[in-house]
């Protein structure tokens, strides 16, 4: 059975890449997932709000003693052994990279485009084969547009990109007025591959203290549905590699993101409730699949499913919606013994 991919220029053993999670964040687990059979792993992201903090906490530092005797160099302040965040995911990449034969994607996660081509290029010039860029954004200010939100985005990939000679995925939420069309300019201004999606984590309300507090569940194989919508449909029309990343579970699973588009099946969830381990059976599932139906290669089955390729085009667009409706409200009304009106 050949299950080698291919995932932005990226040479893979199989379609199956650990995604940013608790996992890819320690070498020993990273370790354990090459062991397993990992394609690729994706680093944790390094988040613009722990750079910009940093920045103030040194700044603040050396504020220290201002305003006081010019010639008492005791105030300035030890910056010996001083390590910020950026610091530390440089070294674990670095780590990573001396420990590990598979590719290895850096991750950033910012909102503006400000300083994160240096970042990039930095991540780069560590040991990344790839660099993954998470648009994680809640556009909260009811004064800013949805052109706008998109322009800056654009920008910030544009920006990004400029700077790398590595490849850069974009890893995106669905939450845009026309999806498709922001996927295409994205490709346009510089990516190379697009994951599809991004999980919004939404905080919670505790009743009794009237404060928001986390809350984070993990994904289950139902939302594997709508990242698989999106890349059957935007397989063979835009020229970047896809990712199905979001309720990746079981190989069969795998499965479905490969006859819809994908080059590669992202997973974290499934991973942390397994270990890493869960990446054996991953495999052996996807073999057993392909087996059932005389598959040789996954380069046979790749986008067989996508819209271009499916009886009914539509089954992914509106018409799905009303025929899952009519269908569900009649089965109902058929067990209670009634009419569908």
């Amino acid at each position: 059975m050949d299950l080698t991919s291919s995932y932005l220029g990226l040479s893979l053993r199989s379609p199956i890449v650990a995604s940013a999670g608790p996992l890819t964040g320690r070498t020993e687990s990273l370790q354990a997932l090459e062991d397993a059979g990992i394609a690729a792993v994706v680093l944790p992201s390094l988040f613009e709000e722990q750079i910009v903090h940093d920045e103030l906490s040194t700044t603040d530092m050396f504020a220290l003693g201002e305003g006081s005797n010019p010639e008492a160099a005791s105030y300035f302040p030890d910056l010996e052994g001083f390590e910020t965040v950026a610091d530390r995911y440089l070294r674990h990449l670095e780590e990573a990279r001396r420990t590990l034969q598979v590719p290895i994607v850096a991750s950033l996660n910012g909102v503006t485009p400000g300083g994160w081509a240096r970042y990039g290029r930095l991540l780069q010039d560590a040991g990344a084969d790839a660099l993954e860029l998470n648009l994680y954004r809640i556009a909260a200010d009811i004064t800013t547009s949805a052109a706008q939100v998109e322009a800056e985005q654009l920008e910030l990939v544009a920006s990004v990109a400029d700077m790398l000679t590595i490849p850069l995925a974009v890893k995106v939420s669905p939450y845009y007025s026309a999806f498709g069309h922001m996927a295409s300019r994205l490709v346009e201004v510089g990516a190379d591959g697009l994951v599809l999606f991004n999980r919004f984590y939404q905080p919670d309300l505790d009743p009794n203290t009237r404060q928001v507090v986390p809350s984070l569940e993990l994904s289950t194989s139902s939302e594997l549905r709508l990242p698989l919508r999106w890349i059957a449909m935007l397989y063979g029309r835009i020229s970047a590699s896809l990712a199905a990343s979001t309720g990746v579970h079981t190989g069969r699973d795998v499965a479905k993101a490969l006859l819809a588009g994908a080059d590669v099946a992202m997973t974290t969830s499934a991973l942390l409730r397994h270990g890493a381990g869960h990446v054996v059976a991953l495999e052996a599932e996807l073999i057993a699949w392909a087996s059932e139906f005389d598959i040789t290669s996954l380069g046979e089955v790749r986008g067989s499913a996508a819209q271009d390729h499916v009886l009914d085009p539509s089954a992914f667009e509106r018409a799905n919606y009303i025929q899952e409706l009519v269908e569900y409200t009649s089965s109902f009304s058929s067990a209670q013994g009634a009419g569908p009106w």
